[in-house]
C-alpha cells in the first residue's frame, strides 16, 4: 500500500499485496492519462513529494481509474505527517483517532504521533467530494462478444429455498439475453426434482447429497457447458438486462472477470459502488468470468465448507494471477437475505458473529484466510479493527452509536472475547496445517 497508516486501517485487503509479477494495483502517476489527472485532485500540502503522488494513484484507483498504465512495485517511506494528512482525507476521524491510539500503544514516539495528529487535525475527507472517473463510450459501445452470443452458464447452488429460488428462476425467464443454461446444484431436503418443471428454461439440476456450498459450487462448474460462467445465488434478484451487462463489461474492458455489485433489498446501490472500478472484491452471488479462468486457478477451496470467505480467498487468487476483474454496477442485484436455508442451516452465516456465546469469533476460515496470504502481524490488526465491532448484530454495523457501544461493552466481555479469538486461531492453525483443498478444473471440463 501507498501508505504505511494503511496497514492498520486495510490490513487484509487485496490491494495491499502484489501480483506475482511483483506489480501493484497502483498507477504511477507520470504514466496516468491527462484525461484521467484531471479529475483528481493534486495536493501540494504534503511534506513529501511521493506522498503527494501517492494520493493521486489512490485516487485514481478509488475512483475507478481502470487502464494499463504502469503500476508501482514498491513505496518510499513517507513522513509521519504525510500519513495522518492522507487519513484524514480518506477516513473518518474516529479511525484516525484509532490510529493514533494504536501508534502510541505500539511504542512509537507519542510527541511525534501526537504533534502529526494535531497539525492535520484540519482536515476534512476529500474523496466524497470527487467526481467518478467516467467511461462515455460505454453506452454506446459495440459489443462484439454480445453479438457472437457465446453459451453462458449460470450456476447456482441451493438448500431449502424453493419459495426463493422460484424468484430467482422468473428473473432468469427473464433476460434479454436468450443463450444460457441453468446449472443448480440442490441440497435440499426434501429434494423436489418436479419444481424444476414449471420454468421456462433450459434446467440442469443436480441432486447433491451432501450438504456443501463450495463442493456444490465446484460440481456446477465441471458440469457447465459455456464458455462464460455467471455465478449467482438463490436468495437474490436480478435484472433482466442481468447477463447482457456482464458480459458488455467483460468485452469493453478487456478482463476476464465482471464482479456485479449487491446492494440489500429496499436499499440503492452504494455510492461507492455505484461506477466501474477495480474490483476489490469477489462475490460468489454476482460475478461473471471465462470458465477458462479455473484451469488457470483452480475452483473453490473447500477449507471453506460450512464456513466464511471462500469466495474472497478465490478472489485473492485471482488477483495474484494478475486476472483483472472490474467491479460493475450495470449487472447489479438485490441482495433478498433469506432468513432460512443456505449457510443459515449448513454452518455459519455471519463470519464474525458466532451462533453461541462460547464459538469462535471469527469463524475460523477467516482467520485461515488472513493468516494464508497476510501473516499473523496482519491478521492481528484485523481482528483489533473487527472483532470489537461485532459484538452487535450485523443490522447495527452502520449505526455509530451502537458502534461505539459495541467498543465500550468489547471492554467488559474482553475475556469471553479473547477466549473466542483464541478457539478460532487455534481451529485455524489446524485448517493451515491441512492446507488448502483446491482442485484444478482439468481441460476436459
Amino acid at each position: 500500500m501507498p501508505f504505511v497508516f494503511l496497514k492498520y486501517l486495510q490490513p487484509t485487503h487485496y490491494f495491499r499485496l502484489k501480483n506475482l509479477k511483483g506489480d501493484t494495483v497502483f498507477p504511477k502517476v507520470e504514466a496516468l492519462p491527462e484525461s484521467v489527472l484531471e479529475k483528481l485532485e493534486q495536493d501540494s500540502n504534503y511534506q513529501s513529494s511521493h506522498a503527494k503522488d501517492y494520493d493521486v494513484s489512490w485516487q485514481a484507483i478509488q475512483l475507478g481509474y481502470i487502464g494499463d498504465a504502469e503500476t508501482y512495485q514498491s513505496f518510499n517511506k513517507v513522513p509521519v505527517y504525510d500519513n495522518y494528512r492522507f487519513i484524514r482525507k480518506h477516513f473518518h476521524k474516529a479511525w484516525v483517532l484509532y490510529v493514533l491510539l494504536l501508534r502510541v500503544l505500539s511504542l512509537h514516539n507519542p510527541i511525534k504521533e501526537i504533534v502529526a495528529f494535531v497539525k492535520t487535525r484540519h482536515i476534512s475527507r476529500k474523496l466524497a467530494t470527487l467526481q467518478p472517473i467516467p467511461y462515455e463510450d460505454y453506452t454506446s459501445f459495440e459489443s462484439n462478444l454480445l453479438a457472437s452470443k457465446p453459451l453462458v452458464s449460470v450456476v447456482i447452488p441451493t438448500l431449502n429455498r424453493y419459495a426463493y429460488l422460484k424468484n430467482v428462476l422468473k428473473d432468469l425467464e427473464q433476460q434479454t439475453y436468450t443463450n444460457f443454461e441453468v446449472i443448480i446444484v440442490d441440497q435440499s431436503e426434501p429434494f423436489n426434482p418436479d419444481f424444476y418443471k414449471a420454468f421456462k428454461l433450459d434446467i440442469k439440476y443436480i441432486n447433491q447429497k451432501e450438504k456443501a456450498l463450495w463442493l456444490a459450487r465446484n460440481t456446477a462448474i465441471k458440469h457447465a457447458n459455456g464458455k462464460l460462467i455467471a455465478l449467482s445465488e438463490d436468495d437474490v434478484r436480478i435484472k433482466p438486462d442481468w447477463i447482457e451487462a456482464h458480459i458488455r463489461c467483460l468485452d469493453f474492458f478487456q478482463v476476464q472477470v465482471s464482479a456485479g455489485v449487491f446492494y440489500p433489498e429496499g436499499q440503492n446501490i452504494p455510492n461507492d459502488r455505484a461506477f466501474f472500478s477495480v474490483a476489490s472484491q469477489f462475490a460468489t452471488g454476482n460475478a461473471m468470468l471465462y470458465k477458462k479462468v479455473f484451469n488457470i486457478v483452480g475452483l473453490f477451496d473447500r477449507q471453506f465448507e460450512k464456513q466464511r470467505m471462500g469466495d474472497g480467498e478465490f478472489g485473492i487468487r485471482l488477483f495474484l494471477k494478475g486476472i483483472q476483474s472490474v467491479s460493475n454496477p450495470d449487472a447489479s442485484c438485490v441482495d433478498v437475505k433469506a432468513g432460512v436455508g443456505g449457510l443459515r442451516e449448513m454452518g455459519s452465516w455471519d463470519a464474525f458473529r458466532p451462533s453461541t456465546f462460547l464459538a469462535p469469533r471469527p469463524i475460523p476460515s477467516v482467520i485461515y484466510f488472513f493468516r494464508r496470504y497476510f501473516g499473523k502481524k496482519a491478521t492481528r490488526r484485523a481482528l483489533w479493527r473487527t472483532v470489537p465491532m461485532s459484538v452487535f448484530p450485523y443490522q447495527f454495523k452502520k449505526n455509530k452509536a451502537m458502534l461505539i457501544l459495541a467498543g465500550v461493552l468489547s471492554l467488559v466481555i474482553a475475556p469471553v472475547i479473547c477466549f473466542q479469538v483464541y478457539r478460532s486461531w487455534k481451529l485455524a492453525s489446524i485448517k493451515l496445517k491441512q492446507g488448502p483443498i483446491i482442485e484444478k478444473l482439468s481441460e476436459n471440463h
